[in-house]
């Protein structure tokens, strides 16, 4: 299934804010944390989640930290702030009003095709 790139942007900042709430991670780790949650549907990319995470850096969301650990190379790990978390609660809160929304009216219609259908 391809998901709209408007859907994936604007879900994008949560989903790694919620990431990162379960505890830090570094770039490669997000990206497997990302298909692994959406079951193979999101596969992004390292064009798409560093920018993401340097905005997030800037917004004062998440802290960077480089560690060379000693069986592998040296990697940034990020981890979420108290304003990453509190921006997280709100982008929760928002989230749910869409979904209560879109559930409410998809409830009143089935737009799906029938199985087999046209």
């Amino acid at each position: 299934m391809h998901i709209d790139k408007d859907l994936v942007a604007a879900s994008a900042t949560p989903l790694v804010l919620a990431i990162l709430s379960e505890g830090e991670s570094y770039g490669y780790a997000i990206l497997n944390r990302v298909r692994e949650l959406s079951g193979g549907e999101l596969e992004w990319t390292d064009g798409m989640l560093y920018p993401l995470l340097h905005r997030l850096h800037r917004y004062g969301y998440v802290t960077t930290e480089w560690r060379s650990p000693p069986e592998g190379r040296r990697r940034r790990y990020y981890a979420i702030t108290d304003a990453g978390r509190s921006a997280l609660v709100e982008y929760q809160r928002q989230w749910d009003a869409v979904s209560r929304a879109l559930d409410d009216m998809w409830s009143r219609f089935d737009l799906r095709p029938a199985i087999g259908g046209a």
